[in-house]
């Protein structure tokens, strides 16, 4: 169980330092709002942090 705590924190960590250096730290705001609004159940912080990242991933002027 130790093991795979591990693994996942690891994976965890990566994904959050792949969305910071392709999106800065408006993608890791996103992802935070995403995250945390989906463990509290709150409707609101899922969608502010989706369209967060709906913006980063269109880009300007697309």
């Amino acid at each position: 169980m130790p093991l795979l705590a591990l693994v996942l924190a690891v994976f965890a960590l990566g994904f959050e330092q792949l969305i910071q250096w392709q999106f800065g730290a408006m993608g890791v705001v996103g992802l935070a709002l995403l995250t945390i609004g989906v463990k509290a159940r709150n409707a609101t912080c899922t969608a502010i942090g989706s369209i967060i990242l709906v913006l980063l991933l269109t880009g300007p002027g697309q």
